[in-house]
């Protein structure tokens, strides 16, 4: 079953197109990344598809719904890459404060924050304010956020972003290991395409607005005999320059 259905998209803000005619589709239950360099439209796709921007033309299907459908609102949750946190919650309290918007408060609501918790994995540091935590707690408790619902859909921007090696992987670890327990199906897009190379099963590759390549990780290195994505994506850019 295809979650995400992207056709022709494009998005042009004044007289510049940061999206031009990108097309691409999601399976159920996998982990797809949308990979490319900062600016290449990465964050305007990620916004259309969560329903906070409209695009300028093209056709976007969300499990056979518009983006942002009081339905998909249920199963469909969204991080930018640039959430902030309360400064004056705890972690614990804001994790309790989601859990009871999506599921008042409700034994469901009690199993999401128990999920949360789990995800964040903060220790007693869940319980002081969050203006104390460093960018890597405050991004594991918006990664938590986001996955503790058990969305259909997550939709993570640049979950990574800022982060060093450890926090870094162990966030990747955390997302893979969500997505193989509850089927959830997780979009993801990093401008660092060697770490999304073991996480994501497909990627499509935007560049300046438009797609170049999209395909299995496995695949498309076999077919180009690149090394690594990085090394793809400068093979595949190169070429598109040449023509």
């Amino acid at each position: 079953m295809q979650v995400v259905i992207v056709k022709e998209l494009s998005k042009k803000f004044g007289e510049f197109y940061a999206l031009k005619n990108v097309s691409f589709e999601v399976e159920e239950g996998e982990i797809f990344g949308l990979i490319g360099p900062n600016g290449a439209g990465k964050t305007t796709t990620f916004r259309i598809l969560s329903g906070l921007i409209p695009p300028t033309s093209g056709h976007v299907e969300i499990m056979g719904e518009k983006p942002g459908s009081p339905r998909l609102k249920r199963v469909v949750t969204y991080l930018p890459e640039d959430a902030g946190t309360y400064r004056n919650l705890t972690g614990y309290e804001f994790l309790k404060l989601i859990s009871e918007i999506y599921f008042g408060k409700t034994r469901e609501a009690e199993e999401a924050l128990e999920l949360g918790l789990k995800i964040a994995s903060l220790g007693d540091k869940i319980h002081e304010k969050m203006k104390n935590y460093s960018k890597g707690m405050k991004r594991r408790i918006q990664v938590a956020r986001t996955l503790m619902v058990k969305p259909r859909l997550a939709i993570l921007d640049e979950p990574t972003a800022g982060l060093d090696v450890i926090h870094s992987k162990e966030i990747r670890e955390t997302i893979l290991s969500f997505s193989r327990e509850f089927g959830t199906t997780v979009l993801v897009s990093s401008h660092n395409m060697l770490e999304v190379e073991n996480l994501c099963g497909k990627i499509a590759m935007i560049n300046k607005g438009s797609i170049v390549l999209t395909g299995s990780v496995k695949e498309l290195l076999e077919e180009r005999g690149a090394k690594n994505l990085e090394e793809l994506f400068f093979m595949v850019t190169k070429q598109g320059e040449a023509a």
